[in-house]
């Protein structure tokens, strides 16, 4: 159960300018503070959020390689550990992009199309990997491509649907209604 009340809207970071290597998305980056149970492990995360049809897509550790998916969006849920992540921007590109630092309990959502890298993390850093029920398996894009394939996966992360769950509160939770606001729904 989260310890935070469907009241406590998430932070969140708007990443809408592309980069020739990266999309980005229109769709903001959720940052839920807190919301995970007491003493968070895989086990009792997955408890809490696959009931809202975000399903577990693995257990991973500090991973300092820019990268984005095009056809799903992703939730790190945070049991171990804190870390720096930085978000909408590639290696190839000179300037830009949004710090932001997650501890135990912290979730963030990152829309398809959205880069992101661990840029620092505590010895022992881990978290779950959510996506939402229904998506295809995620793509690793290293941020990297030239810019007609960055074109063409930004035209997939544009074409992933907003999913009908938010994966922390469920129906009603502030996901659908924020992203859907984003795109004009």
């Amino acid at each position: 159960m989260p310890s935070a009340t469907p009241f406590s809207p998430p932070e969140t970071y708007f990443i809408t300018k592309s980069t020739p290597h990266v999309p980005n998305s229109p769709l903001p980056v959720l940052v839920y503070r807190s919301v995970l149970p007491a003493n968070p492990t895989p086990e009792n995360i997955c408890g809490a959020v696959e009931p809202n049809n975000w399903m577990k897509g693995g257990v991973f550790k500090h991973y300092p390689a820019h990268h984005f998916h095009s056809v799903t969006h992703e939730l790190y849920a945070v049991f171990k550990g804190h870390s720096r992540l930085l978000l909408g921007r590639g290696p190839l590109d000179a300037e830009g992009g949004v710090e932001v630092d997650l501890r135990v309990g912290d979730c963030i959502v990152l829309p398809a199309g959205v880069a992101h890298c661990c840029l620092e993390s505590s010895h022992g850093y881990e978290y779950v990997g959510l996506y939402p029920k229904g998506s295809p398996h995620w793509d690793n894009n290293f941020c990297k491509a030239d810019e007609q394939e960055t074109k063409q996966k930004t035209e997939n992360a544009k074409a992933v649907p907003v999913p009908d769950y938010d994966p922390i509160f469920g129906v009603g939770g502030p996901l659908v209604e924020i992203w859907k606001a984003a795109v004009g729904k």
